[in-house]
């Protein structure tokens, strides 16, 4: 950090996201903030977080604070010899930014100054990666053979995330999406009371979190034989899918990536019921660097950890989404989930 901080042409860094902060000392609770200078650093929290700090955070002096964080920090910069201390812009608000000016103190707002250092994963992390996403294969071959006539999504979703607690995720990666035939066509559908019947497909989008990192996947199966229209929607769909994924590999842009995969929906004809980009980094966040995006400009380093889910949705008619996380090599990309993608009719 201490060359990002010579980038950024300042004396030190204020980390206040939590995914930051969490990153760079290991701290696992609800409030925390670090301190960067280029030789000497300070962690705070408060008193409910003491004993925790004391054993997740080592080799940074700590401030316990019952008082108020900006006069810690205010403090923490005089016994640094900090004037220029630069801020994460996106997650420090208005009141806060106010609270934390001082006469002696100049504030510079920057982004991605820790985010863009998270894009790389190292063993350690990979491995809580796999450990998410087996949780996730496992839950998923197993929910197949609960579906049935009469089940409403809200059941299915429950059942899911249930099963991935009982399978020792230590969390939720996210709100599991679950949406039966025509609500398939709401990429981000919330799962309701619609029942299951023959003939719905049933897209599935799901994940667990384990020490701290998160999974993400989507299947769509289908619940008894499909129209001729969704068949040939899902064919067109694991093409993009595998295009996208032989597209992936170090030094590659987000958005020829993005583009690998949506041309072959686009050449099928369905480039408008194709709605978002083509996947995102995941890690201690859910949604992270780098994107895949049309016209990115991430460029994927070796290392990432990224999804591929491109999508075709029919208003009326129902939806598919595939997606996988796979991991970006110089050679192109190991696929993490092995849940089958064939399209699977029950």
């Amino acid at each position: 950090m201490v060359q990002r901080l010579a980038d950024l042409d300042t004396d030190a860094l204020l980390v206040t996201a939590l995914p930051n902060v969490r990153y760079l000392t290991g701290f696992t609770g609800s409030n925390a903030q670090l301190l960067l200078g280029r030789d000497d650093a300070r962690f705070f929290t408060d008193g409910r977080y003491a004993e925790q700090s004391s054993h997740e955070v080592a080799g940074v002096a700590a401030v316990i604070y019952a008082d108020g964080f900006p006069e810690r920090f205010a403090a923490a910069c005089r016994d640094l010899g900090v004037s220029r201390v630069a801020f994460e812009a996106d997650s420090v608000t208005y009141q806060q930014h106010a609270d934390l000016q001082r006469p002696e103190l100049e504030l510079l707002p920057t982004r991605g100054a820790v985010e863009a250092l998270r894009w790389v994963k190292d063993p350690e992390e990979v491995s809580a990666l796999n450990a998410a996403q087996g949780i996730a294969d496992r839950v998923f071959d197993s929910i197949l053979g609960e579906l049935a006539e009469g089940l409403t999504e809200r059941e299915v979703g429950f059942r899911l995330d249930t099963a991935m607690l009982q399978a020792g995720a230590d969390a939720l990666a996210f709100e599991t999406i679950v949406a039966f035939g025509p609500n398939a066509a709401e990429p981000h559908h919330h799962p309701g009371d619609r029942t299951l019947a023959r003939g719905d497909v049933v897209k599935l989008d799901f994940g667990a979190q384990c020490g701290g990192y998160h999974s993400d996947m989507t299947r769509t199966v289908a619940f008894g034989e499909p129209s001729d229209r969704l068949r040939e929607v899902y064919q067109v769909v694991l093409r993009a899918q595998l295009a996208g994924i032989a597209a992936v590999r170090a030094g590659v842009s987000g958005g020829d990536a993005d583009e690998a995969s949506r041309a072959v929906i686009r050449d099928a004809g369905y480039a408008d019921a194709y709605k978002h980009s083509l996947g995102h980094g995941v890690g201690l966040q859910i949604h992270e660097g780098p994107s895949l995006r049309r016209e990115g400009t991430d460029v994927l380093p070796a290392g990432a950890v990224v999804t591929v889910e491109p999508g075709i949705y029919l208003e009326g008619v129902g939806g598919v989404r595939i997606e996988d996380m796979v991991e970006v090599t110089t050679q192109g990309c190991r696929t993490i989930p092995q849940a089958p993608k064939e399209l699977i009719v029950l």
